[in-house]
């Protein structure tokens, strides 16, 4: 073959072999956006962060741990940090005097514990920590609004065996339990230690979250960070008229190690047990928050079904809130997931997750610690970061959209793409 018929073929090969390659390519990109397009026909609620909610707070004020948060009948939105704790203070964060040092600064101050926020995000209200007649909680944790107007408090800190109630303006109406109630009588004065007992009729084992039933003036509590039950008490004696395990059982104090998501699925409760949210039609969702599962119950205690979310996760798990859409229904169920960084939307009815918003971060829309949530009249979510995280944020409903499978950082869209 002479030098000419060489190149030719080489030539030629090489475009045959471009050809090949190309028509592959497109083959693979259009089974890509078929995928894709067929993913995106799932419908479901659509969010974009509001970067403008809530407005800035008066007096240098600040937020510390965000661990409470719930949505009361006006839409107003109320929170309850960790600001005024000094075991949770930033030093490098807060104006608060050191030992034997005046102000070191102009910024910042820690909001008082329990603040409310009108619909449009003006500070509206502020009060908490303690006071004559009650013991405010060591380290506070859930808030709940109910349906007479009164505001309940819980705790997970190490004596925190007790939950509060107040007016919507702070006044001091009740205490449920006693402080310290779950001291080891064995532990030294100077290192004092804490023990479940979920059995208990009369004190609870830090209270993590708090959910009030109208209809049957009953409040479900999450007994949750040393205690490893659902207990539900009488809104208005505080009195515990029924409380269950997991599966239903009757819990068990036991030390089940850690979570193994190779295992078969724990007999009972890990801590804290983090939520405990009843919906329209009398079915309680149950956050098993280490165990990465939410576990489903009649009204009564009845086990009904589990389901196990983002199983494989560690640490702190991945079950740390739910809540409902706003529809009679309740179509949707949304979950916080404070490890992964994430709120996922599931079917309620075949508890499958559609979509999932929100990544790791200190942007809008971005999560640290996504810890609580709830939602308004209009549907729209808040969200309340722990640890470093130290923010409420506003989650708008744009409504009912084809959606992908992983959204990222919900930030509002722009004029140009709004209108396509």
């Amino acid at each position: 073959m002479d030098g000419l018929k060489r190149k030719q073929v080489v030539v030629g090969g090489t475009l045959l072999a471009l050809l090949l390659a190309l028509g592959v390519g497109q083959v693979m990109l259009e089974q890509a956006a078929a995928a894709q397009a067929k993913a995106a026909t799932v419908q479901a609620p659509v969010f974009e962060v509001d970067p403008l909610w809530p407005k800035p707070m008066p007096n240098n004020w600040l937020l510390g741990q965000t661990i409470g948060l719930t949505v009361d009948d006006r839409d107003h939105v109320w929170i309850v940090h960790r600001g005024n704790d000094p075991g949770n203070l930033d030093r490098t964060e807060y104006a608060v005097p050191a030992a034997g040092q005046g102000r070191v600064s102009e910024c910042c101050d820690p909001a008082p514990p329990v603040l409310e926020f009108d619909p449009e995000g003006n500070l509206v209200g502020h009060w908490g920590g303690p006071g004559q007649g009650y013991d405010w909680p060591e380290s506070n944790h859930g808030i709940a609004v109910d349906h007479k107007g009164y505001v309940w408090i819980g705790g997970n800190g190490g004596p925190d065996a007790h939950v509060l109630k107040f007016t919507r303006d702070g006044k001091f109406v009740a205490q449920f339990g006693k402080s310290k109630a779950r001291l080891d009588p064995k532990s030294p004065a100077d290192k004092p230690a804490y023990v479940g007992n979920s059995n208990d009729m009369d004190n609870f084992g830090r209270v993590a979250k708090i959910f009030i039933d109208p209809k049957a003036n009953e409040a479900y509590l999450a007994d949750g960070y040393l205690n490893k039950r659902v207990a539900v008490v009488d809104v208005d004696s505080g009195k515990i008229k029924r409380y269950w395990g997991a599966y239903g059982n009757k819990p068990e104090d036991v030390n089940l190690g850690r979570y193994n998501p190779e295992a078969p699925p724990a007999q009972h409760f890990r801590n804290p047990v983090h939520c405990a949210q009843l919906s329209n039609d009398g079915l309680v969702y149950v956050c098993d928050r280490p165990n990465d599962r939410i576990q489903i119950f009649t009204k009564e205690g009845k086990f009904v079904k589990e389901v196990f979310v983002e199983k494989q996760t560690l640490s702190d798990g991945s079950v740390w809130d739910i809540t409902f859409s706003k529809d009679p229904e309740q179509k949707f169920l949304y979950l916080a997931d404070g490890a992964n960084e994430h709120v996922y939307v599931l079917d309620r009815q075949s508890m499958q997750t559609l979509t999932q918003f929100g990544q790791g971060g200190r942007q809008p829309g971005m999560f640290l610690g996504v810890h609580s949530i709830a939602v308004d009249s209009k549907g729209n979510l808040y969200t309340t970061e722990t640890y470093t995280g130290k923010r409420l944020q506003k989650f708008v409903n744009r409504g009912l959209r084809p959606v992908q499978p992983k959204q990222g950082a919900p930030w509002p869209r722009t004029t140009s793409t709004a209108a396509k």
